[in-house]
């Protein structure tokens, strides 16, 4: 549009609109053109303007400058822009870069992106090369692929007119007759397209960027979200992927296990037929075992050592009435005696617990056990009368410097300690045996009073009862059927929650026989137990049904009594948990019987018929309470190993048990293998350990060293125990505690399983496990079909092959036991890439495809493997000749014998 020259007549205007009539012949003309900047328009004749056009315009240019500076600089600005659009842009540019230099450089990125879109691109992509050379390499790349898809969706820009032909006002300039005061249409035509062009931009890209503002920054997770979204598809793919090849494997394991099921119902017959003949050998050794004891008897008709038999009554009791009428014996004389004593009742004890039920009358097993509580109870009394007979010559062996007599005599089994105060001195209250190294003492009342110390140590323990010491092996048929009446998934009970129940021992119920001294006598009859129980159940159920309505009164009396009882209860000893180890210690106060008196050459006592008798001693009499409590020191036996501070207890005869109460203050000194503690009277006391302080194992390995011989190893917490077998006999061959060997006194010796089981437990190592040991231990309880059937069957097999624990047996369940198995023919030991990994339930057994080191555990099949109804079917399978020879050539005394140990330690269940 045009300015209005009316009124400024000085100021140039551009022409609002040009229009050319174009012929077809190329030749165009103007069409009444308006004034403006370029064409004035008609000048009054004779004027100025009409003679001087181009010096008038410059003259109204300076004119309108001077009135109207401001708008003058416009018009100027207009002008020259319409004159020079290329150069004017250049002006107007260069002026915002003075005044705005922040805002110009945004303008001109942007005019250089309009104008040179793929040089600005490369320009930029020159920048962020320079500052991020690692992420240019990807830009780069993506503005690669971005010019491919825009080279291939965009349409290319149109393309410009055709500019229009010369006209005849063209014409005339090139021939020079151009008419004065006229513009050049071609030029204009040049120039108006420039300006068209300026404010015009072919670049469709930059036309929408101009219509929609100024293009958004990138967000710098923009790229980055478009690769996640690639990979998670990825991802997605490849789990499709892996879960079909999941389910592809499982449908061909699942085929492949029906295969070998149904090849295994087939096998099954004939595999146990002839497994058949080698579970002959444990009748064979049964039958040995039998002529054993026969013979064994026999010989001891021949030897006439003079030692009775003691399992013919009438030898015994001859046996004890004449040692029972000799009398004023020594102490020395009762210990001689005493160890052929202890031989018969160690006989006794092996013959109940190694003889099986059927093969012992009831009558008979009574009859032993009556014979064990005879002997021992003549053995105490024997010991009695020797003290009194010493006590009666003890100012004959007065203490030249306490004036007081103190002797101590031991053997093996014995050690005897005895104190007479003689000269009733307070000074000389305390004293201690150096020999023994055992020690007292007294309250002031009693140093004050004619009385004798007497402290008796016997290795062995005959004050507990008779149960505790005759356990023998777990029965097989029994364990059997108790596994079978209980589910086996809910016998892992915490020993917590155990240990809050009332505990009882082994009910003999009417099947009880009372012995000497009020002990009880165990009887072996079962049947009679089940009548009798049956029979009780009856009148009890009766006795209810009768007494129905006064049911609310006898509870009443029952919770009142129970409260009352509770704190007593809680001090008895559960012998399940702990028992005694090295032996009971009789500590006794008795009285000083007269004592000789020399006169002349006579000799005078008073003689008193009434034996041994005690001092009679009350803490509650003392004036002073804390004068009034007994001090004990005692010296820990030298063959027994302690790996935990013992517990104290003392025998109490009327309830026969063991009892903590009355015993405070007790201190355990490892390195000196001593205790020290206080009691309130005299008792027999004795050093309880707990019994399962071994179990569960850490480790266990059966390992073959030569035909019919091989080494059992079992890791506990706090030993490794190594027994040899050969033959029929095992041997304590090492026990090492902080790699040092210890109990030299029992290895190296050849005994049988169960006088090796005897043994171990009276040293304090205790790893054979009893009935109600899942009690105490939290372990996996094994189903009794699954456990006793792999130790008859790894025992048949291991002259060839080596088992060994593994860490997947109590993640397998109740119903499986899992170890590891390898063919040993050698004497070395085993490498660990020979082991393999078997899982047995009793039925049925496989090779399993993990191993030891696997992360997880999972009962998947070994390839090339199959299922047996027998371990020694499964091994076949993978077994050289020379390892199958081995075990059909093997000893079955060899095989029952370790089939002994296994059920003994019950590795499968407690480690």
């Amino acid at each position: 549009m045009g300015r209005d020259t009316s009124r400024h007549p000085g100021v140039l205007q551009a022409p609002s609109s040009l229009a050319w009539d174009t012929a077809w012949d190329g030749a165009a003309t103007t069409k009444a053109p308006r004034t403006g900047f370029l064409d004035p328009g008609p000048a009054p004749a004779g004027s100025r303007r009409s003679r001087f056009p181009v010096r008038s315009q410059e003259c109204r240019a300076r004119s309108h400058r001077s009135r109207f500076p401001v708008r003058s600089r416009e018009c100027r600005a207009r002008s020259h822009r319409s004159r020079f659009p290329a150069r004017s842009r250049e002006c107007r540019a260069r002026s915002h870069r003075s005044r705005f230099p922040a805002r110009s450089r945004e303008c001109r990125a942007r005019s250089h992106r309009s104008r040179f879109p793929a040089r600005f691109r490369e320009c930029r992509a020159g920048s962020h090369r320079s500052r991020f050379p690692v992420r240019s390499r990807e830009c780069r790349a993506r503005s690669h692929r971005s010019q491919e898809c825009r080279a291939g969706s965009h349409p290319p820009p149109p393309e410009p007119p055709p500019e229009p032909p010369p006209g005849r006002a063209a014409l005339r300039m090139r021939r020079g007759r151009a008419r004065p005061g006229r513009a050049d249409p071609e030029v204009v035509w040049r120039s108006w397209w420039d300006l068209l062009e300026s404010c015009w931009d072919w670049d469709p890209a930059a036309k929408r960027q101009r219509a929609m503002g100024p293009k958004p920054k990138n967000k710098a997770g923009g790229r980055k979200d478009k690769g996640k979204k690639a990979a998670l598809l990825k991802a997605q793919q490849d789990e499709a992927e892996r879960e079909a090849a999941r389910l592809e494997k499982e449908r061909l394991y699942r085929e492949r296990l029906e295969k070998l099921e149904a090849k295994y119902q087939e096998q099954k017959e004939t595999e146990l037929a002839e497994f058949h003949s080698l579970e002959q050998k444990f009748l064979s050794a049964q039958q040995w075992k039998m002529d054993y004891r026969a013979g064994a008897q026999w010989q001891r008709y021949l030897s006439c050592d003079g030692s009775p038999d003691p399992t013919v009554l009438r030898e015994l009791n001859t046996f004890l009435s004449l040692w029972r009428e000799e009398q004023d014996e020594d102490v020395q004389l009762v210990m001689e005696k005493g160890a052929q004593v202890l031989k018969l009742i160690e006989n006794l004890q092996l013959l109940l617990m190694d003889t099986p039920p059927p093969e012992m009358a009831e009558k008979e097993a009574v009859q032993y056990q009556e014979s064990i509580l005879e002997l021992q109870t003549l053995l105490r009394h024997k010991y009695n009368g020797a003290t009194q007979q010493l006590l009666k010559t003890a100012s004959m062996y007065e203490d030249s410097e306490t004036g007081n007599m103190q002797a101590v005599i031991k053997d093996k089994n014995v050690t005897f300690c005895i104190w007479v105060n003689l000269k009733k001195k307070v000074r000389f209250k305390s004293h201690m045996f150096t020999d023994a190294q055992h020690g007292f003492d007294l309250p002031k009342s009693l140093a004050l009073s004619s009385v004798a110390v007497r402290i008796l140590h016997t290795r062995y323990d005959h004050v507990s009862p008779l149960w505790l010491l005759c356990q023998g092996l777990p029965n097989l048929e029994t364990l059997e059927s108790k596994e079978a009446s209980e589910h086996p998934k809910d016998s892992a009970e915490e020993p917590g929650e155990e240990g809050k129940k009332p505990r009882e021992e082994p009910s003999v119920g009417a099947g009880e026989e009372t012995g000497p001294e009020g002990r009880k006598v165990q009887s072996f009859r079962k049947e009679q137990h089940s009548t009798i129980a049956t029979g009780e159940d009856t009148e009890r159920k009766s006795a209810i049904s009768d007494r129905s309505s006064q049911e609310g009164d006898l509870r009443l009396q029952e919770e009142t009594r129970n409260k009352a009882e509770a704190p007593a209860e809680a001090e008895n000893v559960d012998l399940k948990q702990f028992v005694p180890v090295g032996g009971v210690f009789h500590i006794d106060a008795l009285q000083i019987p007269p004592q000789v008196i020399e006169v002349r050459d006579w000799s005078m006592v008073e003689l008193r018929d009434v034996g041994l008798e005690a001092f009679p001693y009350s803490p509650e009499e003392a004036e002073d309470a804390t004068d009034s409590v007994i001090q004990i020191t005692l010296r820990l036996p030298e063959n027994v190993m302690y790996f935990d501070s013992p517990v104290v207890a003392r025998w109490d005869p009327a309830g026969q048990q063991w009892r903590t109460d009355g015993i405070s203050n007790i201190t355990y000194e490892t390195q000196a293998k001593s205790i020290t503690f206080e009691m309130g009277g005299f008792y027999t006391v004795a050093l309880l350990q707990d019994a399962h302080l071994h179990l569960p194992y850490k480790a266990w390995e059966l390992q073959p060293t030569g035909l019919d011989e091989a080494l059992l190893k079992v890791t506990t917490v706090f030993a490794t125990i190594q027994i040899q077998i050969k033959g029929h006999q095992c041997m304590l061959s090492a026990v090492v505690v902080e790699e040092k060997d210890v109990l030299s006194h029992i290895t190296g010796q050849w005994m049988s399983p169960l006088a090796l089981r005897a043994a171990l437990k009276r040293a304090g190592v205790n790893i054979f496990p009893a009935e109600y040991s899942h009690h105490y231990v939290p372990v996996t309880r094994k189903a009794a079909l699954a456990e006793l059937k792999a130790y008859q069957q790894m025992a048949l097999v291991a002259s060839a092959f080596a088992f060994a624990s593994s860490k997947w047996n109590g993640a397998a369940g109740p119903e499986h036991v899992v170890f590891q198995v390898s063919e040993h023919l050698e004497a070395d030991s085993v490498k660990d890439s020979n082991w393999s990994l078997y899982m047995f339930n009793g039925q049925k057994a496989k090779k399993l495809k993990i191993t030891e080191s696997s992360e997880a555990f999972s009962e998947e099949l070994e390839e090339d493997s199959e299922f047996h109804s027998t371990l020694y079917h499964q091994l076949k399978d993978f077994a050289s000749k020379g390892a199958m020879e081995r075990v059909e050539a093997a000893s079955f005394l060899f095989s029952d014998v370790v089939d002994q140990l296994l059920l003994a330690t019950r590795v499968l269940t407690y480690s």
